[in-house]
């Protein structure tokens, strides 16, 4: 068993790492719908016992019906079962029974919970834990065994059982979902099961354990998420202003300082400025130049509708940085320029995306 939960451990912490890379994938523009879905899965089940590993390998399966009533939690009933196996040592032997679980288990979506919701994300991992009832029948196999063993020390098969036995237990275990549509899934489980000594026919003063690796598909049944209407922009026409008479040409005045104000925009997940925006720190290089006495401020921001509060306090430090060392490069003083980062946690614009900006202000 500890040999499983260090495995479990590493797939969740893969997992975990490769979702959280897509954390600025997330669209905002998407609101969680409670749902049903299907899932149908099949694989192997290994039962805990005195024989080599693949001796107790057995064929299982499992049928699933769940609700998501939140984008972190759900609640699923499901049926599992088929074939559970136990070794014997002298002789040396492998007898079988099946079973029949109903379980019933709480859902955590991992994903959604440090990377936001996001229906389009490619991989999702959830873990949960339930209960379930047991229900063995066909151990005839044990109850022959336990008929011809007689060991000197008295360790025989003290409890084997006949007809068909329920038996409560716990278990747990890591969903690794795979989105192929809006409607399906590709769904690879493992989960650990718990339950009574008297599981296995064997008396050994402990738990039984079996433990199910499954694989199939998941069927969202209804819609998951609906999009928020974003409204067209309303363009009202202007008449066109009567031509202005020419001006008599004037001398050309001294520079003087006035205001200027840039905003320096920046794509998803960057902090690099790009030609266009290049343009506007040359304009400002220009008016500080021209006006020694004027100092600027630089301000950085990211956009709330994309990652989470720490990673978007780090993208607009980042973003006033390259604004600074853009100054500085270009021969501007460093004592005439103050920086700061407001994270997500102003937005300065209507517009989400316009959020990812340093603003200049030049005075």
């Amino acid at each position: 068993m500890k040999n499983l939960r260090k495995v479990l451990a590493v797939v969740g912490l893969f997992a975990m790492s490769l979702t959280s890379a897509f954390a600025q994938e997330a669209e905002p523009e998407y609101i969680f719908q409670p749902h049903f879905y299907l899932n149908l899965q099949g694989g192997a089940a290994y039962t805990r016992g005195e024989a080599d590993f693949g001796d107790l390998l057995s064929p299982a399966a499992q049928v699933g019906l769940g609700y998501q009533f939140s984008p972190l939690f759900g609640l699923r009933f499901s049926v599992s079962g088929w074939e559970s196996k136990g070794g014997w040592v002298v002789p040396d032997v492998v007898y079988d029974w099946n079973y029949i679980a109903p379980n019933l288990d709480l859902t955590f979506n991992l994903s959604n919970a440090f990377c936001g919701f996001n229906p389009k994300r490619f991989l999702n991992v959830s873990i949960f834990a339930g209960a379930f009832a047991n229900i063995g029948f066909n151990n005839d196999e044990a109850m022959d065994l336990a008929a011809t063993i007689k060991r000197a020390d008295n360790y025989n098969l003290d409890y084997a059982w006949d007809g068909t036995k329920v038996r409560p237990g716990g278990r747990f275990g890591l969903d690794l979902d795979m989105r192929v549509s809006d409607k399906v899934s590709i769904l690879v489980e493992g989960n650990a099961n718990v339950l009574t000594d008297k599981y296995n026919s064997k008396k050994a003063g402990n738990a039984d354990w079996y433990f199910n690796v499954l694989a199939g598909v998941k069927i969202n049944l209804g819609k998951t998420y609906t999009k928020k209407e974003i409204p067209a922009p309303v363009v009202v026409e202007q008449p066109a202003p009567a031509p202005a008479p020419k001006p008599a040409p004037a001398p050309k005045p001294a520079p003087k300082a006035t205001d200027i104000i840039q905003n320096v925009f920046f794509t998803i997940r960057s902090s690099e400025i790009v030609p266009e925006e290049q343009v506007k720190v040359d304009e400002v290089v220009k008016f500080l130049k021209e006006n020694p006495n004027a100092k600027v401020a630089l301000t950085g921001y990211a956009d709330a509708g994309t990652g989470n509060p720490k990673i978007n306090q780090t993208y607009s430090e980042n973003r006033a940085d390259v604004v600074e060392k853009a100054l500085l490069d270009a021969g501007i003083s460093a004592d005439r320029i103050s920086k700061d980062a407001k994270g997500d946690t102003v937005q300065p614009f209507s517009e989400n995306d316009k959020n990812r900006v340093t603003i200049v202000i030049a005075k």
